[in-house]
């Protein structure tokens, strides 16, 4: 999910452009100012890199620190960058990465939306504005200008996690110490916040919608119907559920198939959530969540196994031992759904872009979905079927997003404004990547055979699509 990987843009308003600098092509030269013998030519205004870094006309206002403006006075969207450490933000971490520090220290305003949401914004972004990156030359007299001081990078905000680099301190990536690590920076946050965002079914996970018009509990209910069809659950049999969070799957199943449902999880506050409402909802005894790594889950053999947002987190070059692990669990004839985001085809690179990286999911990555269901076939299981919810996502994050801005007040009081905007962010430029195929969302149905190919599943789907 890119923030700004966009192509950027430009506006013919505001203070002339820098003295000594070409005129972008199409542009009308601006005359000199003059310069009083003796006295230093002042430094450029916040519009004047603007002007100098993008192309064509602005889709936005633009306003700075020191007064100076660029773009259309009746923009729907207006950036203010309200400091010089917002400038040096953006100047020193191009991309992405710049704009969510600037846009997170609170050194970036953006109006025209809520916080919560500010998918408008980022479309903008993406479909309007056109960067023009600098020739050798202009850029060394642009920070001759500003002074060399503005390229020294500002302290990151707090929320923002250290660079891939520096994680080895944490262990090697995807070892347990690390994961551990990486799961608690994003799924412990809070619990009470998680509740205002993900509403009453505590559900992390894409939803299944049969109309736009489905509320989120019933979309989230729709998918875990879902599943336990594909799963064939029924009375008595058992279901692993690896990566359970907030034990939704593991309370569905355990109160509507009653199946004996057990969850892991590497969050502790998680698990912990999970346990008081499996209480709270009389479900003790069929229903348990621990706190472990799936790597560390009880050997079964289970009837069914359930991953349902896991396998984001594990690392590609896992996915053999990943897959290898809930087969043994399976018992012959047993079935496997596995639920996760993809990239769109097999070529794409499989580490997440630095936002996700940096403010969201450490050490997150994808596969293609042909990679996926290759290394199910290899790991032993027979795929049966397969389909892409990724439209499904889109409509799940702009129900978070509409939670969030309905409790944005409450959600800030509960973990300050820096990481609410982090996650209206987030959420806003995920929903933008679903809906644009820059990224999907598989479940892939399996089974584990047994002697000369036995896998217990009919001719045809025993389950309601």
């Amino acid at each position: 999910m890119s923030l700004t990987d966009r192509e950027q843009g430009t506006a013919d308003d505001g203070p002339s452009t820098p003295p000594g600098r070409p005129t972008p092509p199409g542009r009308p030269t601006p005359p000199e100012r003059p310069t009083p013998a003796g006295r230093r030519r002042p430094g450029p205004t916040v519009a004047d890199v603007v002007r100098a870094l993008t192309a064509g006309p602005l889709p936005l206002r633009i306003i700075g620190y020191d007064g100076s403006t660029v773009g259309p006075a009746d923009a729907g969207i207006t950036l203010t960058i309200r400091s010089e450490r917002g400038l040096s933000y953006l100047l020193t971490a191009p991309g992405d990465l710049g704009l969510a520090r600037a846009y997170v220290s609170g050194d970036l305003a953006v109006s025209g939306v809520h916080p919560g949401d500010p998918y408008e914004a980022l479309r903008v972004l993406k479909d309007e504005l056109t960067l023009r990156p600098p020739s050798l030359s202009e850029g060394l007299a642009l920070v001759r200008r500003l002074g060399w001081d503005r390229l020294r990078p500002p302290p990151p905000p707090p929320q923002e996690a250290m660079p891939r680099w520096r994680r080895v301190a944490d262990g090697l990536r995807h070892s347990r110490s690390r994961d551990s690590r990486a799961v608690a920076h994003h799924y412990d946050v809070s619990n009470a916040f998680y509740e205002r965002v993900l509403g009453a079914s505590m559900t992390y996970t894409c939803a299944v919608f049969h109309s736009p018009e489905d509320t989120l509990e019933q979309a989230q209910t729709a998918k875990y119907d879902l599943v336990a069809g594909k799963l064939a659950l029924r009375p008595g049999m058992r279901l692993l559920d690896v990566g359970c969070g907030w034990g939704g799957m593991v309370r569905h199943a355990a109160r509507e198939y009653g199946v004996q449902a057990l969850g892991v999880t590497l969050s502790r506050a998680q698990a912990e959530w999970a346990r008081a409402a499996i209480e709270r909802e009389g479900l003790t005894g069929l229903a348990e969540v621990r706190h472990l790594d799936y790597r560390d889950a009880p050997a079964g053999p289970f009837d069914a196994v359930s991953s349902i947002g896991l396998t984001e987190h594990i690392g590609v070059r896992n996915y053999p031992a990943y897959f290898g692990a809930l087969r043994h669990r399976l018992r012959p004839g047993g079935r496997l759904l596995n639920h996760c985001i993809t990239r769109p085809d097999n070529r794409a690179p499989h580490r997440s872009g630095v936002f996700i990286d940096r403010y969201v999911f450490p050490d997150g990555e994808l596969a293609g979905p042909g990679r996926l269901i290759s290394e199910i076939h290899d790991a032993g299981l027979e795929v049966h079927h397969e389909e892409n919810l990724r439209r499904h996502y889109a409509l799940t994050l702009a129900a978070w997003c509409r939670n969030l801005v309905a409790h944005w007040n409450d959600c800030v009081a509960e973990v300050g404004e820096g990481t609410g905007r982090v996650w209206g962010l987030y959420m806003a430029g995920s929903r933008l990547a679903f809906e644009r195929n820059d990224i999907q969302l598989h479940q892939v149905l399996a089974t584990r055979n047994g002697p000369v190919g036995a896998d217990h599943y009919p001719l045809r789907p025993d389950w309601t699509p």
